[in-house]
């Protein structure tokens, strides 16, 4: 698999412990998610993607939907391309 940013083969595959939350003062009652996911990090740009274990998805989309939609369309669209951020 090639990086999604820069085509370079020298990717590694790496676990990583994540505590995600919605941002916005509005969302600090809402218990955070712990994720353990596998990241892909591109060792030549440094771009990265992992995806939500399935057991965890529910509650992303739970806090996700509970959400003004065009709130966190805005979020994901401040997420520059080659950032390093990938979702």
């Amino acid at each position: 698999m090639t990086c999604l940013s820069c085509r370079s083969v020298k990717q590694a595959e790496l676990t990583a412990e994540m505590l995600i939350h919605f941002s916005g003062l509005k969302h600090l009652d809402k218990s955070s998610i712990w994720l353990f996911p596998k990241l892909l990090v591109c060792l030549d740009c440094g771009f990265s993607r992992f995806t939500v274990p399935e057991n965890a998805l529910a509650s992303v989309a739970e806090g996700a939907l509970s959400d003004d939609s065009s709130t966190l369309a805005s979020s994901a669209d401040s997420v520059a391309p080659g950032s390093g951020i990938a979702f």
